[in-house]
């Protein structure tokens, strides 16, 4: 296995600050209003719906291959983390035979999936439909927020529009009339084979896939993840049948040609400014795989 890089403490310490403090733009808010007992119709998902806590996301790690050398205090906090060990000179690094050990079915799937999506060209135009499609026909609504068109006007929108969603974890939410007008038939087992680039939840995703490898992938890739899953769930809810005005997210109008033409070319931003973020897990997990190969050689 390849000797680990070692990082003074001055450079991981500062790394670590920088990583927190970037994070706590989000984080901090997120504790604030839970504390108040508030919820956030578009934020809230990010540590809802996704799993990771504020906590864990505000904790950096430096990825496979590193070393954090000792400071004045001693080792490293994340010599006592799980998946870390410390050598003989009090430098941590992650155990990537013990992480493999269990964690190794994680990582392969993540490599599968991502590196597929990545094969295909991104499909756009979907025009955030999965999420009129939650609502189509129910007399429930999935968040305390008013329909922009009202109840007849969205099932409306969702009847004129062709229906083409090909992530798993979107449409297993579609109402039970909603799931005969999709074209496509996504399920978990066929995920690896149908998830492409152009989709926003499978963007958003990438902070899934992130916090899913956690503590292998450095903090700075996993803090990119998370801001750009951000951005994605702001057009996605802006897009969404609901009307969030009053909390200032102006309506990306899906209904009309305007609509469209910006919902498309968001949706193409979002794949270019996502295939970096895609490359580097696939990395991560290479060099994972790479480092248990060697070890068992």
């Amino acid at each position: 296995m390849p000797v680990p890089v070692l990082l003074p403490a001055a450079e991981w310490t500062a790394r670590a600050a920088a990583h927190d403090a970037r994070v706590e733009r989000w984080t901090a808010p997120h504790r604030e209003r839970r504390r108040r007992g508030e919820s956030h119709p578009v934020l809230d998902f990010l540590f809802t719906y996704y799993s990771e806590t504020p906590s864990r996301l505000r904790r950096w790690h430096p990825g496979p291959g590193v070393a954090l050398a000792p400071g004045d205090g001693g080792p490293a906090p994340h010599a006592a983390w799980r998946w870390y060990a410390t050598g003989g000179d009090g430098a941590a690094t992650l155990d990537a035979a013990a992480y493999l050990a269990d964690r190794g079915a994680t990582v392969r799937f993540v490599r599968d999936l991502l590196a597929a999506t990545a094969a295909r060209p991104a499909q756009t135009g979907c025009l955030g439909l999965h999420e009129w499609a939650m609502v189509y026909r129910a007399d429930e609504r999935r968040h305390a927020v008013p329909l922009r068109l009202g109840r007849a006007g969205t099932d409306a929108v969702v009847e004129s529009h062709p229906v083409r969603c090909s992530h798993f974890d979107a449409f297993r939410f579609f109402t039970p009339d909603a799931v005969g007008l999709n074209r496509l038939r996504p399920t978990r087992e066929t995920q690896v084979a149908m998830e492409q680039p152009g989709c926003l939840h499978a963007t958003m995703d990438l902070y899934k896939w992130a916090y899913k490898l956690s503590p292998a992938v450095p903090g700075e890739l996993l803090a990119d993840c998370f801001a750009l899953a951000v951005e994605v769930r702001e057009l996605d809810m802006r897009a969404s049948p609901y009307d969030l005005a009053d909390r200032g997210y102006a309506p990306v109008r899906i209904e009309t040609p305007e609509g469209k033409a910006e919902y498309v070319a968001a949706q193409r931003g979002f794949a270019e400014r996502a295939a970096p973020l895609r490359r580097r897990l696939v990395e991560v997990c290479d060099a994972l795989l790479g480092a248990r190969s060697t070890v068992g050689a």
